[in-house]
C-alpha cells in the first residue's frame, strides 16, 4: 500500500524521521508550497525565496534518489492555498493507506494536522523530529517541576548527554562557559571578512520573479539575494564561517559595526532553521577546530552554546509552554509597534542601521535583535504580540518556535522571568560602547536630559520607573533601583517627562 508522505519547506533534511523507511517503489513525497505559509505574517521576500528555492531542489534531489515526488508549486492552477487542502487533494490522488510527517515546528501547523485524521478517514502518523539534540519529551522531564528555566543547567546537561566539549566528565577548559570573554567592541581598523554569498541559480531566479510579482508589498529587498538554497551552498557557507571566521567569533560576537551586518558571525541560521544543514554536524564542526588547535575554546564554546544550549533550550520552552506561553503579558505592555520598524524611517542611528540591515538581508545578528530592536521595544512598552509579528515577518531565520521565546521571554521579559533571569534593558551607553552607531546619530549617550539626550537613556530610567512594583525584587535588578533610589523628585519627574513626550511622537504602524 501506498505511504503518503508530507515534507514541510523547514524539514529539509534527507534523513528525516519520516522519510526513514520510505518504500520508494511505492511511497509519494508531498512537498506543497501554500498562501497561507507565506502570508500569515508578510515575510521577508528574500525568505520565501529562500524557502521556496530550497524545497524545489530538494524535490529534484529525492527524484534523483528514485523517489516519486507530487510536487505543487505556489503558481499551481489547483493549489488550494492551505496545507490541508493539499493533503486533501494528493490523498484524492494517490489514496494512499496512512499518511506520515515528521512533527512541525510551529504550535498553529501541528493544530491543524491534528484534524487531519478525522476529516480524511485515514491514519495520520506523526513522528518526533529527531534533528535536535533534545527531544521535546527529553527538556519535559528537565524541565519538570521547576519555577523558573535557566539555559546554562540545561546546557551543562546537553554538553555531558552528549559529550560535546567535554574532558572526561569535566568541561573543556576546565569550566562550562567563557561568555565574560566574549563581550569585546570592536577595535579600530579590525578587517572585517569578505562573506561567502551565492548567485542565484535559475531556480532561485524563477522564485524570484513570482514573489515580486505576488508578494510586491512584503517587507525586504528582493536583491541582492545571496543565500544558499541548497545542502551543497549551505555546507560552504558553514566552512567558510568555521575557517575563516569562528577564530574571531567570540571575542566579537556582541559587537555592532555600521555597514558590517555579518562581522564574524555564522549567518548560517537560515540553513539550520530549514534543514538543509544539522545541529549535530556543526557543532561537531566546531568542536573539531578546537582539538586541532586552529579555534580558540572561547569562541568555539559561545558558539556551541548558541546551538546545543540556547537553541535548544527556546525550543523546549515553546512546546512546554504553548499555547498559553504567547498570551502572557508579565509588563502590561500595550504600545503599538512604531512605524519605524517597517521603514527604518527614524533619527535613531543605531535602529535605522539595524533595520536597514534587515531590509537589505533578511538577517540581523543576535545584539542587533535583543539590545537595540529589542531593547527599544522593551523600554517603550511595546505590546508584545505587536513586536513579536515583526520579528516572524523580517528575518530568514524566523519560526515561531524560535522567535517567540528569544522575543517574548527574552527580549520583552513578557513570560515575567520563566525564561531569562532578569530584563535586558539598557541605556544608550551600552549601545554606544559596543557599536559605532551613535557618531553619526543626532542623539548623543553621553546627555541625560534634553533635546540632544539620547532616548535610551531617559526610556531606561522611565522603564524602571513604570515597572518598580514589578521588578524591583529582582536581584539582578538591585544595582539600578539602588541607583533610582537617589535620583531627586525634580529628576525623576524630568526623566518622565522626556520619555512620555518621546513616545507620544512615536508614529504607528
Amino acid at each position: 500500500m501506498t505511504r503518503l508522505r508530507l515534507v514541510l519547506g523547514d524539514q529539509l533534511t534527507h534523513d528525516l524521521a519520516s522519510l526513514g523507511d520510505i518504500d520508494a517503489a511505492r511511497d509519494v513525497v508531498l512537498m506543497a508550497e501554500v498562501h497561507d505559509e507565506t502570508t500569515y505574517v508578510p515575510h521577508h521576500k528574500q525568505k520565501i525565496v529562500l524557502v521556496l528555492s530550497a524545497m524545489r531542489h530538494f524535490a529534484a534531489e529525492l527524484r534523483a534518489a528514485g523517489v516519486r515526488v507530487d510536487y505543487v508549486t505556489l503558481d499551481d492552477p489547483g493549489n488550494t492555498g492551505s496545507l490541508g487542502g493539499e493533503i486533501g487533494r494528493a490523498v484524492a490522488r494517490h489514496a494512499p493507506s496512512r499518511i506520515v510527517l515528521t512533527e512541525p515546528g510551529e504550535w498553529r501547523v501541528l493544530s491543524v494536522m491534528r484534524g487531519w485524521e478525522e476529516r480524511l478517514g485515514i491514519d495520520v502518523e506523526i513522528r518526533p523530529d529527531d534533528r535536535f539534540f533534545a527531544s521535546r519529551a527529553r527538556f519535559e522531564r528537565w524541565a519538570e517541576g521547576r519555577k523558573s528555566f535557566r539555559m546554562e543547567f540545561f546546557y551543562r546537561e546537553m554538553r555531558r548527554e552528549h559529550a560535546v566539549l567535554m574532558e572526561g566528565d569535566e568541561p573543556a577548559g576546565g569550566q562550562w562557559n567563557f561568555d565574560h570573554d566574549n563581550r569585546k567592541a570592536l577595535p579600530a581598523g579590525i578587517a572585517v571578512p569578505k562573506r561567502t554569498r551565492f548567485e542565484p541559480d535559475e531556480v532561485a531566479r524563477g522564485v524570484m520573479a513570482m514573489v515580486q510579482q505576488r508578494f510586491p508589498g512584503h517587507f525586504g529587498d528582493l536583491e541582492p539575494f545571496g543565500w544558499a538554497v541548497t545542502r551543497s551552498g549551505a555546507l560552504e557557507a558553514l566552512d567558510h564561517f568555521i575557517t575563516v571566521c569562528l577564530p574571531r567569533f567570540g571575542d566579537y560576537q556582541d559587537a555592532m559595526k555600521s555597514a558590517e551586518p555579518f562581522l564574524f558571525h555564522s549567518i548560517i541560521s537560515p540553513y539550520l532553521n530549514i534543514g538543509l544543514i544539522t545541529a549535530r554536524e556543526v557543532c561537531a564542526r566546531a568542536e573539531a577546530e578546537w582539538r586541532e588547535g586552529r579555534a580558540p575554546l572561547n569562541a568555539v564554546e559561545g558558539f556551541i552554546r548558541q546551538i546545543l544550549g540556547w537553541r535548544e533550550y527556546v525550543r523546549g520552552i515553546y512546546w512546554a509552554r504553548m499555547p498559553g506561553y504567547a498570551d502572557t503579558n508579565a509588563l502590561n505592555a500595550t504600545r503599538p509597534l512604531p512605524g519605524f520598524y517597517w521603514s527604518g524611517d527614524t533619527d535613531l542611528n543605531c535602529l535605522a542601521q539595524s533595520i536597514g540591515d534587515i531590509r537589505r538581508n533578511a538577517y540581523g545578528h543576535h545584539i542587533q535583535r535583543l539590545m537595540v530592536t529589542g531593547n527599544f521595544a522593551l523600554l517603550a512598552g511595546i505590546a508584545p504580540a505587536a513586536i513579536e509579528a515583526w520579528y516572524l515577518a523580517v528575518y530568514a531565520d524566523a519560526y515561531e518556535w524560535v522567535e517567540l521565546p528569544n522575543v517574548h521571554g527574552m527580549a520583552l521579559f513578557a513570560d515575567g522571568g520563566l525564561l531569562a533571569s532578569k530584563p535586558y534593558a539598557a541605556s544608550g551607553a551600552y549601545i554606544d560602547r559596543m557599536s559605532d552607531y551613535c557618531r553619526a546619530c543626532r542623539y548623543d549617550p553621553k546627555v541625560k536630559a534634553g533635546p540632544k539626550a539620547c532616548p535610551f537613556n531617559y526610556m531606561y530610567w522611565n522603564f524602571l520607573i513604570e515597572n518598580q512594583g514589578s521588578l524591583e525584587g529582582n536581584q539582578r535588578m538591585a544595582m539600578p533601583y539602588r541607583t533610582l533610589a537617589t535620583f531627586s523628585d525634580a529628576r525623576r519627574a524630568e526623566i518622565t517627562r522626556d520619555a512620555q513626550a518621546f513616545l507620544a511622537a512615536l508614529g504607528e504602524a
